[in-house]
């Protein structure tokens, strides 16, 4: 089916061209919550969502938002059901963009109007659209979090002086290399860019479209609107690789919809941005009071001593003194506090996020790059330093991400034998040489699979067979929770390491 012209906007509501009409096939388009494949337009007249609406809903529903539940946010594999996972961070910062883009909309509401915004923009575009982003946001990141990236770069910079360009350590050329210029997706592998294939490609869709989201949406997840190639360590924006080279030809699409250029981030990227650094801040800090590392009121005295009284300090201050005062047992006053502390912290930074993205409008709508709109909050840079001191730093964190790193390292090592030790070189099919390899083969999710097999790309670097092989090895890996790795590596850790042939 051929694609319509349209004229580029922000807030595009157009979704990839489909390969063929399911009309013409007969298949029944779907209106319920969960069965989102028919035609968006035709969707929004049945069920009255707006097609970022539909948006939400998608990615509400899919399997790779439910494996967030089993990801590390701070504290690996937590008994505490309490504390915070990868899932509920991500809700949270979901909800917190939603309360800051409500704010933003109203200081900004005439610049908004001037790009594209109508009245009802609010709840039909603006709000569902910043849910998406904020629930999404995490998804490709692998098992254990930070730590897990680090793995995943550790293991091929280890290797780089072969797995790029030779069939196997110490033999012949490959006919195809990598270039090198391509190395660092792999060496600096980062989860924002496998987050937009996770999306786009990895999702199992009758014609390939991933979970088929609108343009709009795809470009406001692009928190790095640059490729690996592009990137700029001295600019917010561009300082990181935001997509691979096998998804450059999803990215051309989403700017011929949206008119933005490489560099340019979508004005909502800012809110989304700024959620996350609340939720690292205040809710990290959170978790490490619900553990009892921490108490509240320890809190309270290393931010009275950083900071004047006048403000939100002193407003949690009198807000403990009146807690103190009631005849509650020490333990529900400790709970009471944590809930105040975290509700007023957050109420303080959401206002400064919403004036400080007021106040930047111009650029903003303008595309140009400035400050992440919580750079220069104090009371998040000392929020981050007491998450980073009490939690992060914690022995039981560090414990878990080095069993979580060494798990990583293992199974990265049995899958890319699994992966390369086949028959036939030149087919990712071929049967696999070796019973290890054959059973660990198994274990890859055949969408996974038949995305390295395929090729679906334009580029002509993505279509190499050894970084389509390397881009199988990091969805596979990308995709574990932390439970799955642990017990996954438990149990191939303990087989014959048998070379095949």
């Amino acid at each position: 089916m051929e694609e319509k012209p349209v004229t580029p906007s922000i807030w595009s509501e157009s979704r990839r061209p489909r390969t063929h009409s399911a009309v013409a096939d007969g298949v029944a388009k779907e209106t319920t919550e969960q069965g989102l494949m028919g035609d968006s337009s035709s969707l929004s007249a049945v069920t009255h969502r707006s097609v970022f609406q539909q948006d939400y809903d998608r990615l509400l529903f899919s399997t790779p938002v439910r494996r967030l539940a089993d990801k590390t946010q701070v504290w690996p594999m937590e008994e505490n059901d309490g504390v915070r996972t990868r899932l509920t961070h991500s809700h949270e910062v979901s909800n917190l963009a939603r309360s800051i883009g409500a704010r933003a909309y109203k200081g900004a509401r005439d610049a908004f109007r001037q790009n594209g915004c109508g009245d009802d923009s609010l709840a039909e575009l603006i709000n569902p659209l910043l849910l998406s982003i904020g629930l999404g946001h995490d998804l490709g990141n692998p098992p254990f979090g930070h730590q897990g990236e680090v793995a995943i770069g550790r293991w091929f910079e280890q290797r780089k002086d072969w797995i790029f360009t030779k069939l196997k350590k110490d033999e012949d050329l490959l006919e195809a290399p990598i270039p090198e210029e391509y190395w660092p997706e792999f060496v600096e592998f980062d989860g924002n860019p496998q987050s937009l294939r996770l999306l786009t490609r990895l999702q199992t869709h009758i014609d390939g479209l991933g979970l088929d989201l609108s343009a709009a949406t795809l470009a406001a997840g692009l928190k790095y609107p640059v490729s690996y190639l592009n990137r700029d360590k001295d600019d917010p924006v561009r300082k990181k690789g935001g997509y691979f080279e096998s998804e450059k030809d999803l990215v051309d699409w989403i700017r011929k919809q949206t008119g933005l250029e490489e560099g340019q981030r979508h004005p909502l990227t800012w809110i989304m941005e700024a959620c996350d650094d609340i939720a690292y801040s205040v809710l990290d800090v959170d978790d490490v009071l619900k553990k009892g590392i921490m108490s509240p009121d320890d809190v309270l005295v290393i931010l009275r001593q950083k900071f004047r009284i006048d403000g939100v300090i002193g407003k949690i201050q009198e807000k403990f003194r009146d807690i103190e005062s009631r005849l509650f047992s020490p333990e529900i006053q400790r709970d009471i506090k944590i809930e105040y502390l975290r509700a007023y912290l957050i109420e303080s930074l959401i206002g400064h996020a919403s004036k400080t993205f007021v106040e930047n409008v111009p650029a903003i709508f303008g595309f140009k790059s400035i400050k992440p709109l919580m750079d220069d909050s104090r009371l998040c840079d000392e929020l981050k330093k007491i998450a980073q001191q009490n939690a992060f730093n914690h022995s039981s964190v560090l414990r878990m991400e080095a069993l979580g790193s060494q798990a990583i390292d293992g199974l990265m090592t049995v899958l890319w034998e699994a992966i390369s030790c086949r028959k036939n070189f030149d087919e990712i099919r071929s049967k696999r040489m070796g019973a290890r390899a054959k059973y660990v083969f198994s274990l890859i999710s055949p969408n996974y699979i038949e995305q390295a097999d395929k090729c679906i790309s334009s580029s002509t670097v993505a279509s190499v067979l050894r970084y389509r092989e390397l881009r199988l090895l990091t969805d596979m890996v990308s995709g574990m929770t932390d439970t799955f790795a642990m017990r996954l590596w438990k149990d191939i850790e303990v087989m014959p390491d048998v070379n095949c042939a």
